[in-house]
């Protein structure tokens, strides 16, 4: 009955606040956002961030009347519409140890195993879900004729850090010593996800690359991941840092969030207050301004003086967490790097996380690993999550997923 009560009470909030927050957050991100010229679609984008923007206000009021968090709110949100069932492709929910997992492949019969994809779903770590890329798991597994293993982790904060690694390398492991059952060539198992699910691929990678009880990863596929949380002030952050549908803060907030850190040190984190300076110079080798290309620092670019940089002990002992090469992957040593499989690695210009992408790719190709780079010139973050939503799609949406999916078809 308690819970009965209270999703009544989340319904009759909802229905009589939303409308005064959806003007609000219009209003507001039309004043706050940027979109700059040559973005995609950029009515579009403001209608998706007005919806963001508006559930997560919604959140705030239902976790403030201590109804439901704001977490919940939003996982609500993105978990999308499932398509209607495809009779061509077997859907199976199973799970891998503890690990629910969702096993997409062609119902075509044949003698040869197949390569296999491991599919981890963005969110931040604390939101997002198996059923939010459906669609891009069908189109892969159909049009590659792959296994598809979207991993479902649980979320933080509520399943703390790092246990989404955890799960994931259980998943990917479980598979791979189990790849008969499921028709699986075990030396052609791809990881691959989108954001966050892209961090969890990086890492998870780079963890079985010493692996001596188990096949090679065969390839990676990292769609606009977060990589490094040293630097915030990189050219990407500065420019885009107001760009929808990821603002530089809600990066800093869902990592927070994720990390079960206190929130009020958002905007020293912002201004790198919490990088002793042993670290920054340790770690400039590989995470640094003067690495990334000329050609991406011509549009609203400052370098920043650290001399001005004001570190803040408290502030480091409450996140250094991000210092952890699990949270921040591209800090692995190069005897790691090194060892990595061929990728395929996607960055949108107008995307604060673009330059953890480039640095990456840099990384990689110093190292002799083969690089697939997609620049989606005209994108954004977060966009690939509406693929094949036809007219509520985006164009630069359906190129990554295509192009991805070409990829691997292809390697």
């Amino acid at each position: 009955m308690a819970s009965l009560a209270k999703s009544l009470a989340c319904l009759l909030v909802s229905v009589f606040s939303l409308p005064a927050i959806i003007l609000g957050c219009a209003v507001f991100q039309y004043a706050k956002a940027v979109l700059p010229p040559g973005i995609d679609q950029p009515l579009k984008v403001r209608f998706y961030f007005t919806l963001f923007l508006s559930v997560m206000a919604l959140g705030f009021v239902l976790e403030k009347l201590g109804l439901q968090s704001l977490l919940g709110t939003l996982r609500l949100l993105v978990n999308g519409v499932l398509p209607f069932k495809d009779p061509s492709i077997l859907i199976q929910n199973e799970d891998f140890g503890e690990v629910p997992v969702r096993i997409y492949q062609s119902k075509k019969t044949g003698t040869e195993r197949r390569k296999a994809v491991l599919f981890f779903h963005g969110g931040a770590g604390t939101f997002g879900s198996i059923d939010a890329y459906e669609r891009i798991c069908r189109h892969i597994a159909k049009e590659t004729d792959s296994v598809v293993v979207a991993v479902g982790y649980h979320v933080a904060p509520e399943n703390p850090y790092p246990n989404q690694y955890t799960e994931c390398l259980k998943a990917t492991v479980h598979l791979m010593k189990n790849s008969e059952a499921y028709q699986v060539d075990s030396s052609r198992v791809i990881l691959s996800g989108d954001s966050f699910g892209a961090t969890l691929a990086t890492y998870v990678c780079q963890l079985l690359v010493n692996r001596q009880d188990l096949p090679k990863v065969y390839a990676q596929v990292l769609i606009y991941p977060a990589l490094q949380g040293i630097d915030f002030s990189l050219p990407s952050y500065q420019q885009n840092r107001r760009v929808p549908l990821l603002w530089s803060e809600l990066i800093v907030y869902f990592g927070c969030r994720f990390l079960n850190a206190d929130l009020s040190i958002l905007n020293d984190i912002l201004k790198n207050c919490h990088v002793p300076e042993a670290i920054r110079l340790k770690y400039r080798k590989w995470v640094s301004a003067d690495l990334i290309p000329e050609e991406f620092k011509v549009r609203g670019y400052k370098p920043e003086d650290f001399a001005l940089r004001q570190f803040k002990p408290k502030v480091y002992e409450e996140i250094k967490q991000v210092f952890e090469v699990s949270f921040s992957p591209l800090l692995a040593e190069d005897a790691i790097i090194s060892k990595l499989p061929q990728t395929c690695l996607v960055t949108c210009e107008f995307d604060p996380l673009r330059d953890d992408g480039l640095l990456y790719k840099k990384r990689l190709e110093d190292h002799g690993v083969p690089v697939t780079w997609l620049h989606i010139k005209d994108g954004n973050h977060g966009m690939a999550v509406l693929f094949g939503y036809g007219v509520f799609s985006l164009p630069s949406a359906e190129r990554i997923v295509r192009d991805t999916t070409t990829f691997i078809k292809n390697v």
